[in-house]
């Protein structure tokens, strides 16, 4: 495992660089302690980077769950209860790594993932807007959620214009200007801006920035509230003392169980989609095992879960700043999960420093670029059957919830592919017309099954009479038996519209055939 140490010790610093303010804003976003996405961070890389088979992938709190975690805590009524679903959500996930479900990623229509993203893109920009601005509910002077039933988003929208903190909004300002000039105009200039990551230069800027104004009592300060709040622990003993459990006294609520297979389904799906890109971005293309994957991550969750940590995937963001900075060996996930627990024991301090519009900033970038607008005219010049599931999930996730979208849309995607199937039955006809007779061919496609039958019967009813139809199967592979009795009945009525069929297979050539099922070997017994 050492053997590439001196690539995986660097790789492991960027990646822990990267990871830090990305732990913290998913917690935020979630509307979960800050400490929890520290935990679910060290958990991913040092627990699920031990067990993983992937070289590469670093797992960790993920923006993709943000919108689940967070409706979850709300709908569960605490943290505590939300803790046992994610543990139960590991347990889950553990058991799809058994039942070897690790290709289930490759069942769910890609239209319908990327709905799911930008859905989620556009929630995580409009939620992480008020604290851009300054405001969050200490301000507010009362206890409640940001997003809760009781303070809706729109209330909220309103109320930042009304608690505007400059300060704050300067910081988001230069954040923002750091992280988009760094990745489109430095980064592309020399490899040392691709080496230091833009988030972690935009988080030291903004402790600069309180360290300066924090005190000076004048409008460009930063209030505390507004401030990065993990625990300060003044040992080791006090430091494992600030980690949260579930209650299992909840361990009868049925809710739990909804958001476990929840979180299960959808964490091991990301996860599955970011296998399949990382190993596709690893220079040696080696190749990760995803059922082992399933177990690891499963582990993972139900460890974090045990000590207070948000659910974990493997994160795309973390993987490839890992792969772009060298890393070679599982090592380097391992190492920066060590970081992360030695920057919460030795550095709470200055953690504390740091801004929450700097991690909004962040997580605005985060949110743009899953709902990238280029994106939305791209699939939609793919086609409808693209664009329709696609827009489907991301309206349906936006207006109720995560898993709700994603049935919807699963829902659209399967009718699209019934209507596809429905039209896509038979080729067009070639038509002529010759001697007062119509010349008619009908070419059937590989496949036609019963969903097929609408189509098939409409052109046959369609057909004029005394026409001469040259019916095409050569190419047909599939030809279900409620279609074959469609052409049975069509023969009979073909003799008094005086209609000449010429059926051309592989068989052979066969004028006006008494039984298509006979001739195709699928004649009922008697």
């Amino acid at each position: 495992m050492f053997k590439h140490l001196k690539k995986d010790l660097p790789a492991s610093v960027v990646v822990f660089f990267v990871a830090l303010p990305l732990c913290l804003g998913i917690a935020l976003a979630s509307g979960a302690p800050l400490f929890a996405g520290i935990i679910a961070g060290i958990v991913g890389g040092i627990i699920v980077g031990s067990i993983s088979g992937s070289s590469l992938g670093v797992s960790g709190p993920a923006a993709g769950l943000v919108v689940i975690v967070y409706s979850a805590i709300q709908s569960l009524g605490s943290y505590e209860a939300f803790l046992l679903a994610v543990v139960f959500a590991g347990i889950f996930q553990i058991v799809l790594g058994i039942l070897k479900a690790g290709v289930v990623g490759y069942y769910f229509p890609s239209s319908v993932i990327k709905g799911m993203l930008a859905a989620i893109g556009i929630i995580i920009f409009i939620q992480q807007l008020p604290h851009a601005f300054g405001y969050n509910r200490a301000y507010a002077g009362d206890t409640r959620s940001l997003f809760s039933d009781q303070e809706s988003l729109t209330s909220a929208l309103q109320k930042m214009l009304e608690f505007i903190s400059l300060g704050a909004v300067i910081v988001t300002a230069v954040s923002l200007f750091i992280l988009l000039f760094w990745e489109k105009v430095l980064a592309k200039k020399s490899p040392i801006f691709k080496i230091i990551p833009g988030p972690l230069v935009a988080v030291i800027l903004g402790i600069v920035y309180q360290l300066t104004f924090g005190n000076s009592g004048s409008n460009w300060a930063i209030e505390s509230h507004n401030l990065v709040s993990v625990p300060i622990p003044e040992d080791i003993s006090s430091f494992f003392a600030q980690f949260t459990f579930p209650d299992f006294a909840f361990i009868t609520n049925t809710d739990i169980y909804i958001v476990a297979i929840t979180l299960a389904v959808v964490a091991s799906l990301e996860t599955l989609l970011c296998v399949e890109a990382t190993d596709k971005l690893d220079p040696r293309k080696r190749v990760t095992p995803t059922n082992r994957e399933l177990v690891a991550q499963g582990v993972g969750n139900t460890f974090s879960g045990l000590i207070g940590g948000l659910p974990i995937t493997q994160v795309i963001v973390r993987s490839s700043a890992n792969i772009q900075s060298g890393g070679r060996t599982k090592l380097s996930a391992i190492l920066h999960g060590f970081f992360l627990m030695a920057s919460i024991i030795l550095i709470p301090r200055f953690l504390n420093l740091i801004p929450l519009a700097v991690l909004a900033a962040v997580l605005l970038v985060i949110g743009y670029k899953l709902a990238n607008p280029k994106q939305f005219f791209q699939i939609y010049k793919l086609g409808k059957t693209q664009f329709v599931p696609f827009i489907s999930t991301v309206i349906a996730i936006v207006a109720t919830d995560l898993l709700t979208g994603i049935i919807f849309g699963l829902t659209i995607g399967f009718i699209t592919i019934l209507i596809n199937s429905y039209k896509n039955s038979h080729f067009l006809h070639i038509e002529d017309v010759s001697n007062g007779q119509h010349k008619i061919k009908m070419t059937l496609a590989e496949e036609v099954t019963f969903l097929n039958k609408g189509a098939i019967l409409r052109e046959l009813s369609a057909i004029p009479n005394n026409t001469f139809l040259e019916l095409d199967v050569r190419k047909t592979r599939v030809l279900d038996y409620d279609v074959l009795e469609i052409l049975d009945e069509f023969a009979i009525k073909a003799k008094n519209r005086k209609i000449t069929i010429k059926l051309i297979s592989e068989r052979g050539i066969v004028e006006n055939p008494k039984s298509y099922k006979e001739f195709f070997g699928l004649k009922e017994s008697a």
